[in-house]
């Protein structure tokens, strides 16, 4: 594994500091978890925004509604 040195605020320090309370093994392992789940926050937040991009291209284009209800008719509900 890969080490880094990085500074922290005191209040960090002390949340680190009881790693034991919240199941971890040791602080680099909080440090990793907090590290995936901002990872994966990003990720879906930027999901969102391309989905929302999309929702306001398809809204604004005539042309790309009509092609996608042709793709679909005659479809089974």
């Amino acid at each position: 594994m890969l080490q880094a040195k990085f500074s922290i605020e005191e209040a960090q320090a002390q949340f680190l500091s009881e790693f034991e309370v919240y199941g971890f093994k040791d602080k680099s392992s909080v440090v990793r978890e907090a590290i995936n789940l901002l990872k994966k926050a990003m990720e879906l937040e930027s999901l969102r925004r391309s989905a929302d991009l999309y929702s306001e291209i398809y809204s604004l284009d005539d042309d790309l509604k009509e092609l996608t209800e042709s793709t679909v008719a005659g479809w089974p509900e």
